[in-house]
């Protein structure tokens, strides 16, 4: 803070300048019409001096008059440099006291109206916390600071989750929530910090919070596995399947929840005494992981004489809408032209990057001299190709490759 405090006091300077210069400035006028007095003292003295020489018969009457004109233009001479600055101008009391109270109004609406404690919070942010209690030290004194700040509050609330404080983080999603307008996800946080804070006991708020939840957005994980929870916990392991069967029905493919719940729904079956899941039929195979694209690829006869034969080919397969990298990629030659290949999840250049993890991908034939997969000389493209089952596609290799690399989304 004593940067700020440093500009605060220049500024106060400044302020003090504008009142203290024209206190300086008057005194140098009062000078100024000292002088002047001074001046014309010494002219009629003057004057008085030259009467009795004349009287004394030691001037004639051209000589006196002489006299009296050599006077009056010193006198003027004297004065000219000085008539503007004889003005009224304020007392000098009033801008003395204005100038002391300037620092102490100023102080006192700043304490009054400043922000000295926003600001310092915000430089507190502006560096990476150590640990999580240090995290969370800021996020009270940011809602302290900022009580409407809904944001700050929700992650107040996710901070004493993750340090097992499920009592005071219901607290603060409870003030997001109201702040926020009630969205499904904060209640469905609210929800589940209320149910550890309880020693899992389930209650009629809980339900009514979660109702809403769902009742607003019927994809809300948080209410979904908070009900699972709680209805598995109380050996209702019919609902307790239904609720994690939606949820798992949202995550994606990837997610490393999907297995504990998976795991969970057919503890609950067991337990239940429930009929274990029926098996995927073909096309749900098909759908999950089966997926084989075969791809034909030709060249255009115009492009006969602009290729070599041994100018690489690359044929993959990228998301229509998602990340820029291939997802499954062949490599062929220009001589091998007209060829098919088959694109599957066993070409998948990253195991987290799969054809079935998309719906729709585009399938990309590219010749490149230089042997880059990136960018090349020319290239053939069919997009929104669905993934959902496998199917035989056709490529022509038919334009310059112009197109630049898509950026990550």
């Amino acid at each position: 803070m004593i940067d700020f405090w440093i500009a605060a006091g220049l500024l106060l300077l400044a302020a003090l300048a504008f009142l203290l210069v024209p206190i300086l400035r008057g005194r140098r006028a009062q000078a100024e019409e000292d002088r002047t007095a001074l001046n014309v003292a010494l002219y009629e003295e003057r004057l008085a001096e030259l009467d009795a020489q004349c009287a004394a018969g030691t001037l004639t009457a051209e000589q006196l008059e002489a006299g009296r004109a050599e006077a009056a233009r010193e006198l003027l001479a004297d004065t000219s440099g000085g008539e503007e600055s004889r003005r009224t101008t304020l007392g000098r009391a009033v801008p003395l006291i204005v100038a002391l109270l300037v620092p102490l109004l100023g102080y006192g609406l700043y304490l009054s109206w400043g922000a000295s404690d926003k600001l310092e919070v915000a430089r507190r942010f502006a560096q990476e916390p150590k640990t999580l209690e240090e995290m969370t030290a800021r996020l009270e004194q940011a809602v302290k600071v900022q009580p409407d700040s809904a944001e700050g509050w929700y992650f107040l609330g996710r901070a004493y989750m993750a340090q097992s404080r499920p009592a005071d983080a219901a607290g603060a999603f409870e003030q997001a929530a109201n702040l926020a307008g009630r969205p499904a996800e904060i209640l469905g946080q609210w929800a589940q910090a209320l149910y550890f804070a309880g020693n899992k006991q389930w209650s009629p708020q809980l339900q009514a919070l979660t109702d809403e939840a769902l009742k607003s957005d019927p994809s809300d994980v948080t209410s979904l596995g908070l009900l699972g929870i709680a209805a598995f916990e109380e050996k209702r392991y019919a609902d307790a399947v239904r609720y994690w069967e939606r949820l798992v029905a949202l995550l994606p493919k990837d997610e490393p929840s999907r297995a504990a719940i998976e795991g969970g729904i057919a503890r609950a079956r067991a337990q239940g005494g429930l009929p274990p899941a029926p098996a995927p039929s073909a096309d749900a195979v098909a759908a999950q992981g089966e997926v084989e694209l075969k791809v034909t690829v030709a060249l255009d006869p115009s492009l006969r004489d602009k290729v070599q034969p041994d100018d690489t080919v690359f044929v993959f397969a990228r998301a229509a809408s998602g990340p820029p990298m291939p997802l499954a990629v062949e490599r062929l030659r220009v001589a091998d032209l007209p060829a098919q290949v088959a694109l599957s999840d066993a070409d998948a250049m990253m195991p987290q990057l799969k054809l079935t993890n998309f719906p729709e991908v585009e399938l990309v034939a590219r010749i490149s001299r230089a042997g880059n997969a990136v960018s090349g000389d020319w290239l053939g493209s069919l997009p929104a190709v669905k993934t959902a089952a496998s199917g035989a596609y056709e490529v022509t290799i038919d334009r310059p490759d112009t197109a630049k690399v898509r950026p990550m989304p």
